[in-house]
């Protein structure tokens, strides 16, 4: 798994400081099932990955769905355990503690970036 961070591709604001990328099938199919919560300031990056699910989930999450280009399509905020979300245009789910997306300003139409 890797470690980056997430920006704001206009500004070069760090929106996200710690975000987890899976690298690998295995890490994408299993995303924070079995792992500690997220915490402030920290997401996990899913690419390809148009859809979402929260089933074994003990907490809420937010999930901000990008196309291609990073630009935010979609926000499925306080999705709660055993729902799914799904954005037929994205190909990254970045997901983030539930209210993070609001808290960090996420909008959609905002572009953004990934860096390690």
């Amino acid at each position: 798994m890797l470690t980056g961070q997430v920006f704001d591709a206009d500004t070069q604001r760090c929106i996200i400081g710690k975000v987890f990328k899976a690298n690998n099938a295995w890490e994408r199919a299993r995303g924070l099932l079995a792992r500690k919560a997220l915490g402030i300031n920290e997401g996990f990056w899913l690419e390809p990955c148009p859809s979402v699910h929260t089933m074994g989930m003990r907490y809420k999450l937010d999930i901000v769905f990008l196309d291609s280009d990073g630009r935010v399509k979609k926000i499925a905020e306080n999705l709660r355990p055993m729902r799914f979300a799904v954005c037929s245009n994205a190909i990254v789910s970045l997901e983030l503690l539930a209210g993070q997306a609001a808290y960090l300003q996420i909008t959609p139409g905002m572009r953004l970036v990934w860096n390690e």
